[in-house]
């Protein structure tokens, strides 16, 4: 515990015989549950992971599930017996799985098994879910690869405990080593990334948005749809979405770049780059939609809006001013001046939506 407030750690592991026994054996004293999230691992990932039950490694404090009280039969309740039915029935629209333990009470290493594998996302909201239902205080996420420093894991969950923010991630760009450390392959994927994710999430602040290394608060678990959370490599940027659209607050602290310590990676650049830009660009309509819309109208949705019709609009002059100087033809000044005015009109929209962006969401990230 810290600040008598409990702690929880979610490991999502796929085929990590290799690593797993060291992140569970470096977990530090204040974590009070250890969730390790298997998802259909092929290896000896689980049976590593069960034999630490019988060690003082899985000594706990006792944590009951919240599913299990009984909500008062008060007319004014009404709304929390909803909300307690909810937390109950959703768990059917996760991937199905089992936890493993016979004491999940007491016990501090959690063992649930994916019945298929789904990918590290889905096996992130398996675990969070988990928390969420037996009330965890801060849930941080640690990748079951050894990429993530332990003795880091107090700062990362301190502004959560301490602070009230919403959700902390670990920022490995500001670290002076980054560019030393980091494969340039993947600094250069991450900066792409990280450029798209400021526009579809909002935090515009928010340096390394790729950074598995996070904490989120009880309040903000419950804010998102866990079983939306996206299943693959996406899921960090999603998870920013979602946390926009639901008016959370975020903070980035210093971590150390660690690579080439034994794990494997199983994520190919090439693929997943289009991948979650296809998914950041949905991502963006969706927030622009639900957050500036239905839930708190603001002028940027139509200046937005505005802006992307317009330079729809200017798109099939542009074709014809193209068709027409390739063929020869000398070319109109409606069309030109047509294509001017629309294109540069919409672009001012929607430069001038961004700067409006950038000030609703300023009061969301902290530094």
């Amino acid at each position: 515990m810290i600040n008598n407030k409990y702690v929880a750690v979610v490991v999502p592991a796929y085929n990590e015989e290799n690593q797993i026994a060291g992140v569970i054996e470096t977990m530090p004293l204040f974590v009070d549950k250890i969730i390790v999230v298997n998802d259909c691992s092929s290896d000896k990932t689980e049976e590593i992971i069960k034999s630490f039950w019988q060690t003082d490694f899985n000594k706990g404090i006792p944590i009951q599930n919240l599913l299990e009280e009984k909500i008062s039969e008060s007319k004014f309740d009404k709304a929390s017996r909803y909300l307690h039915e909810q937390m109950k029935e959703e768990i059917k629209y996760f991937i199905p799985s089992k936890v493993q333990n016979i004491f999940p009470v007491t016990d501090r290493i959690i063992l649930i098994n994916q019945m298929k594998n789904s990918g590290v996302g889905a096996a992130i909201a398996r675990g969070y879910k988990w928390c969420k239902d037996h009330g965890i205080a801060c849930t941080a996420v640690m990748a079951g690869d050894g990429q993530m420093d332990p003795s880091e894991l107090e700062s990362i969950c301190n502004p959560v405990l301490f602070d009230n923010i919403d959700y902390v991630k670990g920022n490995r760009l500001i670290h002076r080593s980054a560019l030393l450390i980091i494969p340039k392959v993947r600094y250069f994927g991450n900066s792409i990334l990280s450029i798209l994710t400021k526009i579809a999430s909002g935090y515009w602040h928010v340096s390394d948005t790729q950074s598995g290394y996070t904490a989120i608060s009880y309040k903000a678990l419950n804010s998102i749809s866990l079983n939306k959370i996206y299943k693959k490599y996406g899921m960090p940027n999603d998870m920013l979405v979602k946390l926009n659209i639901a008016f959370c607050t975020l903070k980035e602290v210093e971590i150390k770049p660690v690579y080439d310590i034994g794990e494997k990676s199983k994520m190919n650049i090439s693929i997943v780059i289009p991948k979650i830009s296809w998914l950041l660009l949905k991502c963006f309509f969706k927030r622009l939609w639900v957050k500036y819309l239905f839930r708190d109208f603001h002028p940027l949705f139509l200046l937005y809006n505005m802006g992307f019709v317009m330079i729809a609009l200017s798109i099939p002059y542009l074709i014809k001013i193209t068709r027409l100087m390739f063929s020869g033809i000398t070319v109109g000044t409606l069309p030109v001046l047509a294509f001017v005015f629309l294109f540069t009109t919409g672009i001012q929209f929607a430069l001038f939506a961004m700067w409006m962006d950038m000030l609703v969401n300023e009061r969301l990230y902290k530094s």
